[in-house]
């Protein structure tokens, strides 16, 4: 089975080379790894070519936002699965894709889900993202699975549509709402802890942040016709917190 990994960087110089080795490192092989470079000024290049013998196909130009980046991704992409890899992230064991491949050979769905952990730039780990009792139920009030974690079928996305640009931070949750409720797609829990991810990414930080993915959240149910409550949805912190002492 193939497996196509998509890498979105921009002036990533000094993450993307420890990213692409979690990649070099994988004990699977079939893999065809795709890095997409908002044209870069930095090193970010320099290392990209150093590691031809690993990645397979990279472009470099001035995109319309991350998302927008993915979708060239999503574009270039011919494995049977895709993932994505942030260029701040590394893949958590050398093993993760054997597993992912195991996983799906196992169970013929359209998407697994797993789990990922957050980890401080010294390598202190600090949270396991589990998606083990998410369902997609839970997107209607605020919860979404990791996004790293999830490994779609590529046939999807001709069928299902990519990530919209009409969102800033919150393409990633409409797209899986339109996927997972909106057209009620096969998946299944791997229970594979796929990424380690560094924390503070653009969705993840600050109470402007917070603010703007409530909104999205919203515009992202709405544009799906799912029915929600804005004030769990507003509220969500609390669910999750609540969660996490109830643990």
């Amino acid at each position: 089975m193939k497996i196509s990994i998509i890498t979105v960087c921009y002036n990533s110089s000094n993450t993307i080379e420890k990213t692409i080795l979690s990649v070099k490192n994988q004990t699977h092989k079939n893999i065809e790894y795709i890095i997409v470079d908002g044209n870069s000024k930095d090193q970010t290049l320099a290392i990209i070519q150093k590691y031809k013998e690993v990645v397979s196909k990279w472009i470099s130009e001035p995109d319309r936002g991350l998302y927008d980046a993915m979708n060239k991704g999503i574009a270039m992409a011919s494995g049977d699965l895709i993932g994505i890899l942030n260029s701040d992230d590394v893949f958590n064991s050398t093993f993760v894709i054997e597993e992912i491949v195991d996983f799906h050979e196992k169970y013929d769905v359209d998407a697994s889900i797993g789990n990922i952990v957050q980890r401080k730039e010294n390598g202190k780990i600090v949270r396991l993202y589990s998606s083990k009792y998410w369902n997609p139920e839970k997107l209607r009030i605020g919860f979404m699975p990791p996004h790293p974690s999830i490994f779609f079928k590529k046939g999807l996305f001709p069928r299902l549509g990519v990530y919209d640009l009409g969102f800033k931070i919150g393409a990633d949750y409409e797209l899986i709402t339109r996927f997972f409720i909106k057209n009620k797609i096969s998946w299944k829990y791997s229970g594979i802890v796929t990424t380690s991810m560094l924390v503070g990414g653009l969705s993840s930080s600050g109470s402007s942040s917070y603010k703007l993915i409530t909104k999205e959240i919203q515009k992202a149910l709405t544009m799906n016709g799912i029915l929600f409550s804005p004030l769990m949805i507003k509220m969500r912190f609390f669910w999750k917190l609540f969660g996490f002492l109830k643990k």
